[in-house]
C-alpha cells in the first residue's frame, strides 16, 4: 500500500502529529490529562526538532477496536489526506497507544502502511526481532492490567449491587449524591422525579390508558429530556414503565443478583409497579387520539345525541376571523355535517358541572360520612397489620420450600421455573411489607390528606374553569364514565358520571327525602 510512502523513510520526517487519550470524560474534565499529555509531547517534539502539525485527542476507553475512537480515526484520515508527507506520531505512553495486544499490532501496521513512524516518550520502538518481542510483551502487560482493573471494578460493583446500591447510570428522575454513610447514593432529582412519578402513577391508575398517552404527557413537560427532534422515543417510555428501580427494588440477571430492596428512596410503591406490569400485560387499549388539540378540550368526551359518536372539531375560516366548531361526521346520522359552536357547547358543559355541585349541607354530610369511614379504617389498622404479618410469614415459608426444591432439582428448565416462582414470592413479600409500613398511623389529619379531593367534589365547575388543559382532561376522566351525549338543539343529556358524583346525585334527587321524627306511618294516640 502506497509504495512511495515506504520509500519516503530515506529522509527523516520533520513534521509530527500528537495523539492523546484518557480513559473517560471525567479524566478529561477534572484531571487535565489531555492537556498534560499534549504539553509533554510538545516538549518532546521541540527537543527532537519536530514541527507539530496537529493534535488528536480521545476520551474513550483503551480496550477494543482503535478505529472506534474518534481521535484515532481523525488521525488516520489526516495521514491519508497527505500521502506524500512523512510524519512521526508521538504518544505520551505505550498504554495510550492500545491496551489490547491484538489491536496494538494492527495499529502498528496501520501506521506503517501509511509511512508514519511511531515514537513514545516512555518506550523506544525498535525494528528488530528483540525490539518487536519487547514491544509485544509491554502491550500484553497493558492488556493484563486493563483486564485486571475491569475484574476488580466488576467485583466491587457486584458487591454494591448485592448490598442494595445501584451502580450503573442513574435513570431519569435520579442523580447520584455523596452520602457520609452510604457513599454514592441515588437521590431524587427534581423536577424530573415528580414528572416520572406522575407518569407512572397515572398509568397505574388508568389516567393514562396507553403508553402513547404517557409519551405525550412526557413530551409536554419542558424539563423532561427529549431527542434532538423534540420527542420522547417510545422505547424510552417502555423502559420507564418496566424499571422496578423506581419502586425501590433492583436486580441484575447477568451477575446472578436476584430482586432485593434497594437503599435509595423509591419514586413509586412496589404495588404501583405491579399494577403497571399487570396493565401492560392485559388487553391492549386504543389510545386517546393524538390530535386532541388544546383548542378543543372536549373532543372525544362529547358525543352526538343522534348517533352517540363523539363529535369531531375544527376551525372554520370566516370573512374576518376564524370560528371554532364541534361537528358530527357520521354520514348515516341525521345531524351529519351539523355543527355546534365551541363556545356554546363548552358553556353548556360548565352548566352540567354546576348541576353536579352538591349543596353546602349535603357536602357537609358527605364529608362527615367520609370522616366516619376514615376513623373506622384507623381502628382496623392494627388488625390489618397482624393479617399482613401472617401473610408475610406464609410467603417466607413458601419461599423456603422453593429454595429447597431448587437445591434438589437437576433439570435446568425446572430450576428456571422455580426461580421465577421464587422471584414472584419475593415481590409479593415486598409488597406486603410496604402495606405494613403504609398501614401505620398517618402523620397528617384527615382534612389535610383529602383536602384536594374534597375541594374538587365540593365544586368541580370551579376546578374546571381554573384548570389547565391537562387538568381539564383529567377532570373529564374523573367525572364522566362515557362521552356526554349532546344534541345541537336541545343541549346535553343526563351525564353518566363516576361513582362519587353518582352517589351525591342520588342524595340530591327529589325522590330522596329525610325521614321525619314520627316516621312514615300516621300519628296515633
Amino acid at each position: 500500500m502506497r509504495a512511495h510512502r515506504l520509500n519516503s523513510t530515506e529522509t527523516d520526517p520533520t513534521k509530527a502529529v500528537i495523539y492523546c487519550r484518557v480513559s473517560d470524560t471525567k479524566q478529561k474534565t477534572e484531571g487535565h490529562g489531555l492537556e498534560s499529555q499534549e504539553s509533554r509531547c510538545r516538549d518532546y517534539a521541540r527537543t527532537n526538532g519536530y514541527e507539530v502539525a496537529a493534535v488528536f485527542p480521545d476520551d474513550v476507553t483503551g480496550g477494543g477496536d482503535f478505529m472506534k475512537r474518534p481521535g484515532m480515526k481523525a488521525l488516520l484520515s489526516y495521514l491519508d489526506a497527505q500521502p506524500t508527507q512523512s510524519f512521526v506520531v508521538i504518544f505520551d505512553d505505550l498504554k495510550r497507544f492500545a491496551r489490547d495486544t491484538e489491536f496494538h499490532i494492527q495499529l502498528r501496521r496501520a501506521f506503517s502502511s501509511r509511512g508514519a513512524r511511531v515514537e513514545c516518550l516512555n518506550f523506544k520502538f525498535e525494528d528488530t526481532p528483540e525490539g518487536k518481542f519487547t514491544e509485544t510483551i509491554f502491550a500484553a502487560q497493558g492488556e493484563l492490567e486493563r483486564e485486571q482493573n475491569r475484574r476488580q471494578t466488576c467485583q466491587k460493583m457486584r458487591e454494591r449491587l448485592k448490598a442494595g446500591y445501584w451502580v450503573f447510570q442513574a435513570p431519569v428522575g435520579y442523580r447520584f449524591e455523596k452520602h457520609p454513610e452510604h457513599g454514592k447514593l441515588m437521590v431524587r432529582n427534581e423536577p424530573l422525579a415528580s414528572i416520572v412519578q406522575e407518569a407512572l402513577e397515572g398509568f397505574a391508575s388508568g389516567r393514562f390508558t396507553s403508553q402513547a398517552e404517557v409519551q405525550r404527557f412526557l413530551e409536554d413537560q419542558p424539563a423532561y429530556p427529549k431527542t434532538s427532534k423534540g420527542y420522547v422515543h417510545p422505547q424510552r417510555v417502555a423502559d420507564l414503565l418496566t424499571r422496578q428501580i423506581y419502586a425501590g427494588h433492583l436486580d441484575y440477571a447477568p451477575w446472578g443478583i436476584g430482586i432485593r430492596k434497594a437503599r435509595h428512596e423509591p419514586i413509586i410503591s412496589l404495588e404501583t409497579y405491579q399494577k403497571i406490569q399487570e396493565r401492560k400485560a392485559g388487553r391492549a387499549r386504543i389510545p386517546n387520539r393524538k390530535d386532541v388539540h388544546r383548542d378543543f378540550v372536549l373532543r372525544g368526551a362529547i358525543a352526538c345525541a343522534d348517533c352517540c359518536v363523539p363529535y369531531q372539531a375544527a376551525w372554520s375560516k370566516g370573512k374576518n376571523k376564524r370560528y371554532a366548531y364541534y361537528v358530527c361526521q357520521t354520514k348515516s346520522c341525521t345531524s351529519y355535517g351539523k355543527s355546534v359552536p365551541r363556545a356554546k357547547l363548552e358553556a353548556d358543559f360548565e352548566g352540567v358541572l354546576k348541576q353536579l355541585t352538591p349543596t353546602t349541607g349535603l357536602f357537609g354530610a358527605a364529608q362527615q360520612m367520609f370522616k366516619d369511614m376514615w376513623d373506622r379504617r384507623l381502628e382496623r389498622t392494627q388488625e390489618d397489620r397482624k393479617s399482613l404479618q401472617a401473610q408475610i410469614a406464609e410467603t417466607e415459608r413458601q419461599s423456603q420450600k422453593i429454595l429447597d426444591k431448587i437445591i434438589e432439582a437437576d433439570s435446568p428448565k425446572l430450576v428456571s421455573g422455580l426461580e421465577a416462582k421464587f422471584n414472584e414470592l419475593e415481590i409479593s413479600k415486598a409488597i406486603l411489607s410496604e402495606k405494613i409500613e403504609e398501614s401505620a398511623q398517618p402523620g397528617r389529619r384527615f382534612e389535610e390528606i383529602l383536602e384536594h379531593a374534597l375541594q374538587f367534589l365540593a365544586n368541580p365547575c370551579k376546578a374546571w374553569v381554573n384548570g389547565t388543559f391537562e387538568v381539564r382532561r383529567a377532570i373529564l376522566k374523573m367525572v364522566l364514565t362515557r362521552p356526554l351525549e349532546y344534541h345541537r338543539e336541545t343541549g346535553p343529556r343526563t351525564p353518566k358520571t363516576s361513582i362519587p358524583f353518582k352517589v351525591l346525585g342520588d342524595f340530591c334527587a327529589e325522590k330522596v327525602k329525610m325521614v321525619s321524627p314520627t316516621g312514615f306511618e300516621p300519628v296515633t294516640h
